[in-house]
């Protein structure tokens, strides 16, 4: 899969020294999504049990130990994966993550 963007998990490891505990987590995670070759949501439940799959092609992952939460759109027919939001659960509880 492509990522767009890894940037944005760096930003947000870096956003905050509390923080920090997520880079290793992230970065495998990303590791892990550059290989996959997710065809439909299904695939990333194969991968992924605890992934919540949400409405209008995102997925929700739990991280660290579900201490963090990423939401991604996958755009299964071209195979990029668009990082829509990565936060700490209070943080994502304050977000719409079937339309971020």
């Amino acid at each position: 899969m492509r990522v767009i963007a890894q940037r944005t998990l760096r930003a947000f490891w870096e956003s905050k020294p509390e923080y920090a505990d997520v880079k290793g987590p992230l970065e495998a995670w990303y590791r892990e999504a550059k290989q996959a070759r997710w065809f439909a949501p299904t695939d990333v439940k194969a991968q992924y049990r605890n992934a919540s799959v949400l409405k209008n092609g995102r997925i929700a992952f739990n991280i660290a130990g579900n201490k963090y939460r990423l939401v991604v759109h996958i755009h299964f027919e071209t195979g990029i994966v668009f990082i829509r939001f990565v936060g700490t659960h209070k943080q994502y509880d304050r977000i719409d993550a079937d339309t971020i």
